[in-house]
C-alpha cells in the first residue's frame, strides 16, 4: 500500500524548499535491506536462544560469557552482504544536493556510508570498527566475522570487542551533543524506521524547534501526536515515491 499522494506531495515540497534537513533513523531503515529489527515478531526479540537477546547484548553478559555473546553476535547481528535500499540512497542523494545536513542513526550496519552518505552520526557505534580490549589495535569487520569463537588480538591475545554500544553502556557524549545540535537547528526533521522507545536516543526529537517534523514508520509510535506529517509505510517505499524512483 502506498502512502497518500497528498502526504507524499507535502513531504516532497518540504524537502525541495529546505537546505537544512536532518534525518534520524532506526532499525526500520535497514529492514528493507534484509536486516531484522529488534522488536517485530521476526526480529531479534522473537528469536530463540538460551538467553534473551537483550541479555546477551549487554555489557555484563559480554564480560561474563563472551563465547555465547559472539555466537549470537555473528549469527544475528552481522550482515556483511546487505546492500543499501531506497531510503539510504535517497538520503545520500539529498546530502549531495546540499539539502540534508546530517544522518543520525541508531543502526550499526554502516549502510548509510555504503550508500554514499558522508555526515553520519552513529549513536550506537558500528560493526565495522572493532578494537582490542588490551592494546587498542583496530580490526575490520572481516577479522571478527572469520574468527573462530571469541576473536582475539593477533598482537596481545586480548578479546577484540565490536565498537557497538551494548546495554548497560553509555552513548558517546560527543556524538550525542552533535546530534542534539543538528536536530535543534534543523528546518525539517525526518524521523524514520524507529519505534522511538529506546532512550536516550528517542528523546533527541524533543529538542527539535521547527514546525516540519515528519515521522515515517510502518507502525504507530508514541510520538505520532507530535508530528506535523505522519506516514505509516515502509520508509524505502516512501522515499522511492518522494524521489520519483521506480518501486
Amino acid at each position: 500500500m502506498e502512502a497518500s499522494q497528498e502526504k507524499i506531495s507535502q513531504l516532497r515540497q518540504w524537502i525541495r524548499e529546505s537546505r537544512n534537513i536532518v534525518f534520524f533513523g532506526g532499525a526500520g531503515v535497514s529492514t528493507e535491506s534484509g536486516i531484522p529489527d529488534f522488536r517485530s515478531e521476526d526480529g531479534l526479540y522473537g528469536s530463540r536462544y538460551r538467553y534473551p537477546p537483550e541479555m546477551i547484548i549487554s555489557h555484563s553478559f559480554f564480560v561474563k560469557n563472551p563465547e555465547e555473546f559472539f555466537r549470537f553476535y555473528k549469527d544475528r547481528m552481522l550482515f556483511p552482504d546487505a546492500e543499501p535500499n531506497a531510503a539510504h540512497r535517497a538520503l545520500a542523494a539529498l546530502e549531495e544536493e546540499g539539502r540534508l545536513r546530517a544522518v543520525i542513526t541508531q543502526n550499526i550496519d554502516g549502510l548509510h556510508q555504503k550508500a554514499g552518505s558522508r555526515k553520519v552520526l552513529e549513536l550506537h557505534g558500528s560493526v565495522h570498527r572493532n578494537y582490542c580490549t588490551g592494546c587498542g589495535k583496530f580490526f575490520p569487520l572481516d577479522y571478527v566475522l572469520h574468527s573462530e569463537g571469541i576473536p582475539r588480538c593477533d598482537v596481545c591475545g586480548s578479546i577484540v570487542k565490536p565498537d557497538v554500544v551494548l546495554y548497560e553502556e553509555s552513548l558517546d557524549n560527543r556524538i550525542m551533543g552533535e546530534a542534539l545540535q543538528y536536530i535543534a537547528e534543523a528546518d525539517v526533521l525526518i524521523v524514520g524506521g524507529t519505534s522511538l522507545v529506546v532512550y536516550p536516543a528517542a528523546g533527541l526529537i524533543d529538542y527539535y524547534r521547527g514546525h516540519k517534523l515528519v515521522l515515517i514508520n510502518r507502525d504507530e509510535t508514541g510520538k505520532d501526536s507530535m508530528a506535523d506529517l505522519c506516514i505509516h509505510e515502509k520508509i524505502g517505499q516512501v522515499f522511492s515515491q518522494v524521489m520519483d524512483w521506480p518501486a
